[in-house]
């Protein structure tokens, strides 16, 4: 066999990919403006990054991409709506930790969460902040368990929506500690920060996108993180596993398409969504926000998706949580 430079090599393989990038591109560029659907309001983390994964995409492949916000039932509305969508690339789901969780929190759903949809990437893995009004008389997680033991079901927490990963990190918290805090749900991440700025509500687990602003200002103060180790936008602020052993949690983002997206499409996406987090700009804004870019390939979000399910079903069961 004759032997061929390597250079040789990477230009032959460079040359032999340009029709099937050209050819994906004009599939998803054909006319039609990709929509994203959100399955939340317009302010929380998921609208937050599908408006910053859409505006990149949007570039990268010279074509609009425009978020839709359709919230309700945790997810599930703007879930099917994408299920029963045509596989053309046009319509897509920027989902959360919901995806899986919904799985085993409703006895039935209108769609299969694994088999009705084609995995494109993980976006964004986000851990979360348990937050306090600052009226509170606890400054940290061990003044936090001393009050709630001392004054069982007077505290309460504000849920953005039911069976969320944030829902279920509450719950996780009361589990571990042996304590007893009311939930009052909400529908919606900002309504439920809106009461709790407001003094309507004592505490709340949230992303570190949505508070980071408010613990800034003062509005808002941080009793502990959900990450393995303290987050430097929030100074001062300890793991709540320091205290809590095992304690840890953290909501993770992905993108979405029907079943059945052909190959080149769901790469052709994959790979504008990928060159968009890669981005220097975007990068940094993320991190100062303590969100993680974590793009990854169609096959391994798949993967990463199916085991999700199986480790949120334990956690479900053992909470009781149901949907409202």
């Amino acid at each position: 066999m004759p032997f061929v430079r390597p250079g040789r090599i990477a230009c032959i393989a460079l040359v032999s990919l340009i029709p099937l990038a050209s050819s994906a591109h004009a599939a998803v560029a054909g006319g039609k403006p990709i929509r994203i659907l959100v399955g939340a309001p317009a302010g929380g983390t998921t609208d937050t990054l599908a408006r910053t994964i859409a505006q990149e995409m949007s570039r990268e492949l010279d074509q609009p991409v425009v978020v839709d916000n359709r919230p309700g039932a945790g997810g599930n509305i703007a879930a099917d709506l994408v299920a029963k969508s045509p596989a053309d690339g046009t319509t897509l789901l920027m989902s959360f930790t919901s995806h899986t969780i919904n799985a085993t929190l409703y006895k039935k759903l209108p769609f299969d969460p694994i088999q009705d949809f084609t995995p494109i990437t993980l976006v964004a893995t986000v851990p979360s902040v348990l937050v306090a009004t600052p009226k509170l008389p606890a400054n940290n997680i061990p003044e936090l368990i001393r009050l709630a033991r001392t004054e069982p079901g007077k505290l309460n927490f504000g849920i953005g929506s039911v069976g969320s990963s944030v829902h279920l990190a509450g719950d996780m918290f009361k589990m571990m500690t042996g304590t007893y805090i009311v939930n009052i749900p909400y529908k919606g991440t900002t309504p439920a920060l809106t009461d709790l700025l407001a003094g309507q509500v004592d505490l709340m687990f949230a992303s570190t996108l949505n508070v980071a602003g408010h613990v800034k200002a003062g509005r808002l103060k941080v009793l502990g993180v959900t990450s393995p180790t303290p987050l430097p936008q929030f100074p001062g602020a300890q793991p709540i596993g320091a205290t809590v052993k095992g304690f840890e949690s953290s909501a993770w983002f992905g993108l979405f398409g029907p079943a059945n997206l052909p190959p080149e499409l769901t790469q052709a996406i994959y790979q504008a969504a990928r060159h968009g987090l890669d981005a220097p700009e975007v990068r940094k804004r993320l991190e100062q926000d303590g969100a993680q870019p974590q793009a990854m390939p169609p096959e391994a979000f798949g993967n990463f998706v199916r085991q999700d399910v199986k480790r949120w079903a334990t956690v479900v069961r053992y909470s009781g949580a149901v949907p409202e």
